[in-house]
């Protein structure tokens, strides 16, 4: 029997037999376990209708027992046998309790878990996914089931990418013009919205519920079209550039203008006024508040795209801001492009190039490391997950590459950046961008099956990688997605009746 792990765990001993679930079964909790127990009622309840008693009594034949450890890490221990044990600290006795999900099977009406004993640890610190909210808004109810979907598969991480060219997503109460002029549209005109403060705090709150912590991101100094509609003394005027007059004459979308919602897709024409004392207070308005709300160590600052803008202007700004952020109490992360300018101490840098970098590409990542700082890698052709399966696929777009289920699992981090000491490499994300979503259900379609790829090759050790298992074990979390109410593209490679 294939056991339907994603991502793979460091040890599995499979044995025979198994553990079947009695509605007798209670949760034991020992050393303190109370906020797992919590996630596996809750779990069992909604998959088997059953929500066992949580009790520190003796555990017995039957129980499904959660251990606290003093580890103050993401290991767990698993261990099935003639009753359930999960020991870890609160991380790992959540992460064991997600694999506890995969492995929950039904059959004629009996719910039970096959004898197994797993030791587990992930391989990187930084596994994360990211969610734009700006081209598209997504409500809070919307976040928080990607969260669901997301911790799921052992994600830590959820960066939020707040604000761009089509809109500006989070009130600002020194700048609160941001959401009152510049929140209300979504590219192609879809409607708009923002969250509030209180919103924020909600979904951190949630995401740390679920062992995840939100990065938010403020791009800078380009994708800042949506800032001119609410505070024009900081914005350039639009620049047109090549890129954007050929995406806007092969989709049909207008070009932008001063003072006009943007709602196509193109980039590079907005920057910021780099050199003016409004922009800076407007910077230390805007970046302050965030970084007040944002109980994580990282704020992210953009920095991508930024055709329009003088090198020596982009990496004059790129240093003073990410300094900002350091002195705001923040660790500063930024899109690869910014590796050009001398970042403050310790900024991270997040590689979006393709799998085959240029040599420009390989001198600004490299640069994070030199100054202090690490790397997370995105590469476009193979985490990405807006990009299509196949040249005919309804959603996602294909510029960077079309990236089907192997090819999204078939990379290795250590290959990506020439040159790149491995210890420097924080760890991956998987970025969603949002041009041509526009509900959960589109969300899902891009999501599943290609962040399961993503979330083993960022948890599991690059020598346990094989697609042939792979490809077997995702089918078989088909069933466990579906009781889960989550949909997804079921690719035709995979075999979906996998029990």
């Amino acid at each position: 029997m294939v056991l339907t792990l994603i991502p793979l765990p460091s040890s599995v001993t499979a044995a025979p037999g198994a553990f079947v679930l009695s509605p007798a079964a209670r949760i034991v909790i020992v050393d303190g376990a109370d906020a797992a127990a919590s996630v596996l009622s809750d779990l069992l309840a909604h998959r088997c209708g059953l929500r066992p008693e949580v009790t520190t009594d003796d555990p017995a034949a039957g129980d499904i027992v959660l251990r606290a450890t003093g580890a103050d890490d993401e290991a767990y221990r698993l261990e099935v046998a003639e009753r359930i044990e999960i020991a870890g600290a609160d991380a790992g006795l959540f992460y064991g309790i997600q694999t506890l999900r995969q492995l929950l099977r039904e059959d004629a009406g009996s719910w039970s878990i096959p004898q197994v004993s797993i030791v587990d640890a992930p391989r990187f610190a930084y596994r994360g996914v990211m969610l734009d909210v700006a081209r598209t808004f997504f409500d809070v109810a919307t976040v928080k089931a990607f969260i669901d979907r997301a911790s799921s598969l052992k994600f830590n991480h959820l960066h939020l990418h707040l604000t761009d060219d089509q809109g500006w997503r989070l009130h600002i109460d020194s700048r609160p013009l941001l959401t009152e002029k510049a929140s209300g549209t979504s590219v192609l005109g879809r409607p708009g919205g923002f969250y509030t403060k209180d919103d924020f705090r909600e979904i951190i709150a949630y995401a740390a519920a679920h062992h995840m912590v939100v990065v938010p991101e403020i791009d800078l100094p380009g994708h800042t079209h949506a800032i001119g509609l609410a505070y024009p003394d900081v914005v350039e005027a639009p620049v047109m550039n090549d890129m954007l007059l050929a995406q806007s004459e092969s989709l049909g979308q207008p070009l932008p203008a001063a003072g006009e919602p943007y709602q196509g897709w193109g980039v590079g024409h907005s920057s910021v006024r780099i050199h003016e004392d409004a922009t800076w207070d407007f910077l230390r308005d805007v970046l302050g508040e965030v970084a007040e709300i944002t109980p994580g160590d990282y704020l992210h600052i953009g920095g991508d795209e930024c055709l329009g803008t003088p090198p020596a202007d982009f990496d004059a700004f790129v240093e003073r801001v990410t300094a900002l952020t350091v002195e705001l109490g923040k660790t500063p992360v930024a899109w690869h492009e910014a590796g050009s300018a001398v970042v403050a101490e310790g900024t991270v840098g997040q590689f979006w190039g393709s799998d085959t970098p240029s040599d420009e590409h390989i001198e600004h990542t490299r640069r994070f490391v030199e100054r202090g700082g690490s790397v997370i890698l995105s590469p476009s052709t193979r985490a990405y997950l807006d990009m299509k399966y196949t040249p005919e696929f309804p959603l996602g777009l294909s510029w960077a590459a079309v990236i089907d289920l192997e090819t999204a699992y078939s990379w290795e981090p250590d290959a990506i950046v020439p040159g790149l000491d491995p210890a420097a490499i924080l760890g991956i994300e998987g970025p969603l961008w949002a041009e041509t979503l526009a509900t959960l259900d589109d969300i899902d379609q891009l999501f599943f099956p290609r962040a399961a790829a993503l979330a083993e090759i960022a948890w599991s050790s690059a020598s346990a990688k094989d697609w042939n298992s792979f490809r077997a074990r995702v089918g078989g979390l088909g069933p466990v997605w579906d009781a889960e109410g989550w949909g997804g593209h079921r690719p035709a490679e995979i075999d979906w009746s996998t029990p």
